[in-house]
């Protein structure tokens, strides 16, 4: 997708919806490249041991999956100038996979700075995993 632009960007636009898959492939992909191992996203038997239904995806890659679909909507990662959220619930992995639903909505738009302001909801199974999930994207 290219660069987004201001002028096609008003407050009220619904970015998305975006389906993310997780599998525990990608659980063992993350923690590899995060040096995150701990045993609750890739050890079933551990994570039911601690009280969790089963393995989790670790908070920052589903963090960090949110901040991709705002990217990619903005045409450029370089683009998101502002990111942040409050992790509410985790994302329970079973071992057939598991989804993020990613929905965003254009809050502010700021013509003599370029920034425009976007709160995101981030569900997995009807629930919300993020929340106070926000994003400023500087468009040209």
């Amino acid at each position: 997708m290219g660069a987004r632009s201001l002028a096609s960007v008003s407050v009220g636009d619904v970015l998305g919806p975006v389906t993310v898959p997780v599998g525990r492939d990608t659980l063992v992909a993350y923690a590899n490249a995060s040096g995150d191992q701990n045993p609750i996203h890739q050890d079933e038997e551990f994570a039911r041991s601690v009280g969790l239904p089963d393995v989790i995806a670790h908070g920052m890659w589903t963090m960090g999956a949110a901040g991709t679909v705002v990217a990619e909507w903005a045409g450029d990662a370089g683009r998101v100038i502002e990111y942040g959220t409050r992790f509410t619930k985790p994302v329970v992995v079973p071992v057939g996979g598991a989804r993020i639903d990613v929905t965003g909505t254009v809050t502010s738009v700021d013509a003599e700075s370029g920034r425009v302001g976007v709160d995101l909801t981030v569900t997995s199974e009807g629930q919300k995993v993020l929340g106070r999930c926000v994003a400023v994207v500087r468009l040209d």
